[in-house]
């Protein structure tokens, strides 16, 4: 995806953004399709088959890898430093960030995908191609078509928490912000509204919405962008009484012993919560959002006019999806002789 501000398995979604002053160059031209035919032509089987496995055992992981790949590339680019435990530097990594912590998943299964790799091609195929494949996998187990993924990333020597906040948005970052944060990675708006199309799948936690069924603003308790129906559903999930009791328990300092802090798990899309597809888009529309940042989409001068097209076209926006993750994937890779191949996912060589 971990305390304060996080949501767990929400996919492209954090506390706040800082943006840089210096734009970002999306690179990886290097990369290709069938990267490894040679050298290990039967990688992206293994792949799959782990990946299979493990989804069909727990449908959250799909929205799980599809987030670590997201908040792996927002990162210094998609080089798996979001995997690292530790770096020779002994700094915090990224995975300790409050924006990862112990709402991230998928871990386990690049483990088990990088040991049956390991037996059958050593030292040969990266674990941010690795994550790259995977990822693929879980959007394809999650209704979308299969598509071919470049590769040749190498991963990464370095992994710092002190860099995932400037990087990953929030539930209550502004469009503009999320817009800008993704223009200075070299990608569209369009190619943002389209990967955020990923909350068709996943949960979030109560803490992150509650403010939008009680406590909006000094005006309005609720938010008014969010439809009366639907809003009572949200409040049978995510009753205000928790909140209180929450409160009370920090006063007395039990805080989060006798109720987890970030409170109840909630589908982003309640028609369709484990299949890729554009209800998130009509979701908006009607005003049945989940998370506020998603919500504005809907009526911002730089999105809306995206949000309705996607709506009403299913195939589109899956065609535009899959593009759109190898685009992502290209963020600021690392080729050639920069990095390294890792022997474990989890620690440099």
């Amino acid at each position: 995806m971990a305390l304060g501000c996080v949501t767990i398995v929400t996919i492209f979604i954090f506390c706040s953004m800082l943006l840089s002053s210096e734009a970002t160059i999306v690179g990886g031209n290097s990369l290709h399709v069938g990267f490894y035919d040679n050298t290990c032509p039967q990688v992206e089987k293994i792949v799959a088959d782990v990946v299979d496995n493990a989804i069909s055992e727990d449908r959250g992981l799909a929205a799980g890898l599809i987030r670590l790949f997201f908040h792996d590339c927002f990162v210094n680019g998609c080089d798996a430093s979001i995997l690292l435990d530790s770096t020779p530097s002994g700094e915090p990594v990224e995975k300790e960030s409050p924006a990862n912590g112990k709402t991230i998943r998928g871990l386990e299964i690049i483990d088990e995908i990088k040991d049956q790799i390991e037996e059958q091609c050593p030292a040969t195929v990266s674990c941010a191609d690795i994550l790259a494949f995977a990822t693929r996998d879980a959007v394809v187990h999650s209704g979308l078509s299969n598509y071919p993924v470049p590769a040749g990333r190498r991963d990464g020597l370095s992994s710092r928490s002190a860099d995932v906040l400037g990087n990953i948005f929030g539930p209550k970052s502004s469009v503009d912000e999320i817009t800008e944060g993704f223009i200075r990675k070299g990608l569209t708006v369009e190619e943002m509204v389209v990967l955020t199309g990923a909350h068709s799948i996943g949960k979030s936690h109560c803490k992150f919405i509650k403010e939008r069924l009680y406590n909006h603003s000094s005006t309005n308790t609720k938010d008014p962008n969010l439809d009366d129906a639907h809003a009572n559903y949200l409040s049978r999930k995510c009753p205000a009484r928790d909140s209180l009791l929450e409160e009370f328990l920090g006063k007395i300092g039990l805080g989060g012993f006798f109720v987890d802090e970030l409170g109840n798990l909630v589908d982003l899309d309640q028609v369709t919560p484990v299949i890729l597809d554009n209800a998130f888009y009509i979701n908006l529309l009607h005003r049945r959002s989940l998370l506020q940042s998603d919500q504005a989409m809907a009526f911002h001068p730089r999105t809306s006019e995206i949000v309705q097209r996607m709506a009403v076209d299913q195939r589109g926006w899956s065609k535009k999806f899959t593009m759109a993750m190898n685009q992502l994937g290209r963020l600021d890779v690392l080729t050639g002789e920069q990095g390294e191949i890792r022997k474990n996912c989890r620690a440099v060589n």
